[in-house]
């Protein structure tokens, strides 16, 4: 386990951006019997979604976020020295995606830019280099950047994923202040695990081809996708939730010298349901300080735990609190954070 310590960094403000378009999951039945739909989403907990129209990128979402986190902490774009973009929907292979950000949102030539391909633990992975960077050197202010539109990846054909993945885009302000003391970090990976959560063709070990592109039916149950869809062994991935989380969890606790008691709030990935649901009996948490959004965002990938915390704890960190963060998935990779929230600014969410 990769334990890292960091003091005097934190967040100071925090903002989200999803698109216009809700979908209704119970009325999502082009493909598949109203029956078989409501039986998966009861189960997932996936009421609603967010789908990104065909024009508007992971960039965008993101990009309209930190407008509106700018605009209202007042911040001087010219004291934004670091910005990092997590996300493995970008807008293109290249450039990277954080670069062209840097120009739209007219911060300065000096920035440091570039992005970090990561999925479900990906935000907190951002937060753990930046916060790296800032206690290591002078710079002033960061941004971390983080968008999906994990709709654009996966098979409507495919009930195994058609129901889950959802759009979104956020922005963190991070800045350097004694008043947020320590913050913890475990970072994980586990590569034997890659086709857990995979999309096979488009890269470069297997480039795009009109036979990569066909749709197919690729098993006993009559689900379609190509090679170019993203998939997921849900079982599989279950598996290992129920392994590595709690597990490592507990490790943060005993080497932070924290305890359950010590945390206001505890922010998981938002999967499903089912696996959210284990994990807090699991742990013996308490139900109202486990935020959740699944039920009306899906799965956003890296994007929904701060999605959760703006959406969720808008009104809850006016003060001081200390949350829990937990992200895992594709990969496999997976984080556990403890951090320090002190008088942060939360805006309401945008819609594009």
């Amino acid at each position: 386990m990769a334990f890292l310590e960091f003091t005097n960094v934190g967040i100071t403000g925090l903002s989200a951006a999803v698109p216009r378009t809700v979908i209704n999951n119970y009325e999502y039945t082009t493909y598949f019997p109203k029956d078989v739909v409501k039986e998966i989403i009861d189960k997932v907990g996936i009421k609603e979604r967010r789908f990104a129209d065909d024009k508007t990128c992971s960039s965008d979402l993101c990009f309209a976020a930190a407008e509106k986190l700018i605009a209202e902490m007042q911040i001087d774009r010219s004291e934004i020295d670091l910005l990092v973009f997590v996300s493995q929907t970008p807008d293109y292979r290249m450039p990277a995606t954080s670069v062209i950000l840097q120009h739209r949102l007219g911060l300065g030539k000096s920035t440091i830019a570039f992005d970090l391909n990561l999925g479900c633990s990906g935000f907190i992975y951002g937060l753990s280099v930046i916060y790296g960077l800032m206690q290591s050197s002078g710079l002033r202010k960061a941004l971390l950047l983080d968008g999906e539109t994990r709709s654009k990846i996966y098979s409507p054909k495919d009930r195994k994923t058609a129901f889950l993945f959802g759009d979104g885009g956020v922005a963190a302000m991070i800045e350097r202040d004694k008043k947020f003391g320590k913050s913890y970090f475990s970072l994980n990976s586990d590569g034997s695990l890659e086709d857990l959560i995979k999309m096979n063709a488009g890269g470069y070990r297997n480039p795009s081809s009109i036979e990569t592109l066909q749709e197919k039916v690729v098993d006993e149950y009559g689900n379609i996708r190509s090679e170019e869809h993203g998939y997921m062994n849900g079982s599989e991935v279950f598996n290992f939730v129920i392994k590595e989380i709690p597990k490592d969890i507990k490790a943060v606790f005993e080497l932070s010298g924290k305890t359950k008691d010590d945390i206001d709030f505890f922010v998981f990935h938002q999967a499903n349901d089912f696996m959210n649901n284990y994990l807090v009996k699991k742990l013996k948490l308490p139900a109202d300080q486990v935020p959740a959004t699944i039920a009306k965002y899906g799965n956003t990938s890296s994007v929904s735990i701060p999605l959760t915390i703006v959406s969720e704890l808008k009104d809850q960190l006016k003060d001081q609190k200390t949350l829990l963060l937990s992200g895992f998935g594709v990969g496999m990779t997976w984080a556990t954070a403890i951090l320090n929230f002190d008088h942060c600014m939360i805006t309401d969410i945008v819609e594009i």
